[in-house]
């Protein structure tokens, strides 16, 4: 008898113990904020840092010693493929030219007539992006004297476990660093087969075609890259202060019963797309339930 006693005893406190868990009322704590589920359009976006390169890039070097006599392109023009943009003169030229000049104006426009500087080329249609060289500097094959590009593109590295998220052709939204007012559009066009090693993190390289170029897009900006992975409309949902997140469970306040008795219930919920604020919730929250946060109790000094 005694032994009934003692087990019906503590299974009593046991469940009081479970009921003051799940359903309490507050004696000190005070409601700071309560909502109820609200349809939203939420959205998931995947941030990541990029910058601008060009496609490809090409260094103009002369193919022996020599002195540059003329740079025809300026950084920013367009050239197409075959154009002259550098005319030099061979270290013998150079030599035969200067010691011309010495003689007479004349003399050094005869020989300037025989002897004439030789061409560089452009080999690919795009523009200057970078002038390193000026008229009267000597350049050799190790030394570039202007570089060029065919297009700009954005790269950015994209982590493993993000990776799921990036489909060949997803569009993104840009934005520059320097100009963050501007924004601007482009699709990726190519996802890296290999994998790179960033401080023990395997990252994937994406390029990404833009639709549109900005006045102020150069190589080198950096660029903050948005891409929404996952979307949904009128989703039900709370914002994200009211879910309390322990492990892999999560679990909101419902305030139940009358307004002069108000019952507080721990509720486990499911959830399912967020958008950083707000939360859609799959289950365990009716529509016209509310739910709350208490305003945290100071401590007495």
């Amino acid at each position: 008898m005694k032994k009934f006693i003692l087990i019906t005893t503590l299974f009593a406190v046991a469940a009081t113990a479970v009921f003051l868990i799940f359903k309490f009322k507050p004696s000190k704590q005070m409601i700071d904020e309560e909502t109820t589920l609200t349809s939203r359009d939420l959205y998931f976006e995947l941030r990541e840092d990029g910058f601008v390169t060009p496609r490809n890039r090409l260094e103009i070097k002369p193919s022996f010693n020599g002195r540059i006599e003329k740079i025809l392109v300026n950084e920013g023009d367009k050239i197409k493929k075959g154009q002259i943009i550098i005319l030099m003169s061979s270290s013998e030229r150079a030599s035969m030219i200067d010691m011309a000049r010495t003689i007479s104006e004349q003399e050094y426009e005869r020989w300037q007539d025989i002897y004439k500087p030789i061409p560089i080329i452009a080999y690919m249609d795009g523009f200057i992006i970078s002038r390193q060289k000026e008229p009267g500097q000597i350049a050799s094959p190790n030394e570039a004297i202007l570089v060029m590009a065919d297009d700009l593109i954005v790269k950015a590295y994209i982590d493993e476990t993000n990776l799921r998220y990036i489909k060949k052709g997803i569009r993104s939204k840009m934005y520059l660093d320097a100009y963050p007012d501007e924004n601007f559009e482009g699709i990726v066009e190519h996802i890296s087969y290999e994998s790179k090693n960033f401080n023990n993190v395997n990252v994937y390289e994406i390029r990404i075609k833009l639709l549109k170029k900005p006045k102020s897009f150069k190589s080198g900006m950096l660029v903050t890259i948005k891409i929404i992975v996952e979307s949904k409309k009128n989703a039900p949902s709370i914002g994200n202060t009211f879910i309390s997140e322990i492990g892999d469970n999560k679990t909101v306040t419902v305030k139940t019963g009358n307004i002069n008795k108000p019952i507080f219930e721990k509720r486990e919920i499911k959830t399912g797309i967020s958008d950083g604020i707000f939360t859609e919730i799959l289950s365990g929250l009716d529509q016209d339930e509310t739910v709350v946060i208490f305003k945290p109790v100071k401590k007495k000094n």
